[in-house]
């Protein structure tokens, strides 16, 4: 017969292995916290945690806070990101000397849990370093270059855009109004083309949504909330959270790329791809009989998904910051005007070729690179085999942070980086003077496979609506200039003025 007795020993016995089980879980986490031998030195952390109160906590944003920390413990130093054990690279030399010089090592990508929760470390920008990368990153590359860049008539394509937008600009007659809505549908049509063949309109509510979402999700994926997530994956059980709005975003968004490719495929023709859709199904048709091959719908989602926030993101806020700068220095606009009128005219249309003729508007474009540092800290790298780096052994599966705001703000390269000066892209004759230390779209295996269509995005919006409107701020009030903090820094929201010159 049960007694009382028994069930208090029970309980005490169960609680005996409740406390040894939180024991042998701190011991284990603590093991984890150490540091390797010969592993990069580092500021101290709290038990659990490690590093992230610091970053959390810090007045500082974290590339801020991690290029200071270079000035105690060097260019290369390490953090205990609860456990998980990451490498940060400042400067730009050391960043050079890992995704360049030992380009393969490094060319890999972290499991965190984010990711494999997010992507399952498939797609494009996620996925691990191997064959099945090498294979999306080919077919990614091939697609730009023959539904994009390099083919002239696309530049046409992009004017076309351009004229939307600003006839979008002209509806608000030169009252204040915030343009992130309409560059972000504009810049995303561009990349829309490669991908759907096809662009959508400015009042398509679902297509903004979902462009939204994304938008939040990058803002997300830098909280603290989500930092503590890859550290203890287990609190994903719990239904509240920065982390579980960004899973709820992702679904969303997931279930509606998955409509759009549906639509895109219903008149495609076997092996005559007509954007990225095509091509991708293409390979995967091509591929069927292979169980090595990682073409599947489910990358295709991520990998549509990944190239269109890759290709939106960043590049709407470049030219977000830099419309901000223009009314911020209106001298500086002038002068990019009046080259504008010098070369194109005020009433000629922009082309790609007046690039090598205007070398203040590309010193400006190229300062508001250096100086905003869209994406300051990269995505995260990974080792993909033990390494060694200024003496320093990073074991395979480390995470690596490229802090490009450093590389940005090196002394070592850029004279007075804080202060935003275009002219240092000029040499005394006045050309444009192209800088080593200049890395917005990273270096090595990894950097941004849509660099040249970005660039080529960039001229040909920042010139077409420098040529038709005067920007400034409504009643010359300067908005607050610390960007907004996420996986890319984007300004405030901020109200412009754009009168027809």
């Amino acid at each position: 017969m049960w007694q009382p007795h028994s069930a208090e020993a029970f309980a005490a016995a169960l609680g005996g292995v409740f406390f040894l089980l939180l024991f042998a879980l701190g011991v284990r986490q603590l093991l984890k916290q150490r540091r390797p031998s010969g592993f990069p030195p580092g500021p101290s952390g709290l038990p659990f945690i490690g590093n992230i109160y610091s970053l959390a906590a810090s007045a500082e944003l974290p590339h801020v806070y991690m290029k200071k920390q270079s000035q105690v413990y060097g260019e290369i130093f390490s953090l205990d990101l609860g456990g998980i054990s990451a490498v940060v690279l400042n400067g730009y030399d050391v960043v050079k000397e890992c995704l360049v010089h030992q380009s393969e090592i490094f060319a890999d990508r972290p499991c965190l849990p984010l990711f494999m929760k997010m992507t399952k470390m498939g797609g494009l920008l996620n996925s691990r370093y191997g064959q099945g990368w090498i294979d999306h990153r080919k077919l990614a590359v091939n697609s730009f270059r023959c539904f994009g860049y390099g083919q002239k008539s696309f530049e046409s394509k992009i004017l076309e855009e351009t004229k939307f937008f600003i006839d979008a600009v002209e509806t608000y007659n030169g009252s204040p109004f915030d343009l992130k809505q309409l560059v972000t549908n504009a810049v995303s049509n561009i990349t829309n083309l490669v991908i759907f063949g096809e662009r959508f309109t400015y009042e398509d509510t679902d297509f903004q949504h979902m462009i939204e979402l994304f938008s939040e999700n990058v803002e997300l994926a830098a909280s603290a909330t989500v930092f503590l997530y890859n550290a203890f994956p287990w609190i994903g059980i719990l239904p509240f959270g920065k982390h579980q709005q960004l899973f709820r975003n992702a679904a969303v968004v997931y279930d509606f790329l998955s409509r759009l490719i549906e639509k895109a495929s219903i008149n495609r023709k076997p092996q005559l791809p007509q954007h990225f859709v095509d091509a991708y199904l293409d390979e995967m048709e091509r591929s069927k009989n292979d169980p090595s091959s990682t073409f599947s719908k489910e990358n295709l989602i991520f990998s549509v998904g990944e190239l269109i926030i890759a290709g939106t993101e960043t590049t709407t806020n470049v030219l977000r910051w830099a419309i901000l700068f223009m009314a911020l220095y209106p001298n500086i606009q002038g002068q990019v005007q009046k080259e504008i009128d010098l070369i194109i005219g005020p009433s000629g249309k922009p082309s790609w070729d007046d690039k090598c003729k205007m070398p203040y508007t590309e010193a400006v474009l190229h300062e508001v690179l250096r100086f905003c540092n869209i994406v300051p800290l990269g995505i995260f790298h990974a080792t993909s085999e033990d390494a060694v780096v200024r003496g320093y052994s990073i074991p395979k599966g480390t995470t690596v942070i490229t802090n490009l705001y450093s590389v940005h703000f090196d002394e070592k390269y850029w004279r007075d980086p804080e202060i935003f000066y275009p002219e240092r892209f000029l040499d005394s004759s006045g050309y444009f003077a192209k800088k080593e230390a200049l890395i917005p779209f990273s270096l090595g295996r990894r950097h941004c496979l849509g660099e040249q269509l970005a660039r080529m995005e960039m001229f040909l919006f920042f010139t077409t609506l420098l040529q038709r409107f005067h920007l400034h701020f409504p009643h010359e009030l300067v908005p607050n200039l610390k960007p907004r903090l996420g996986m890319t820094l984007q300004p405030q929201p901020y109200l412009i003025c754009a009168e027809r010159r």
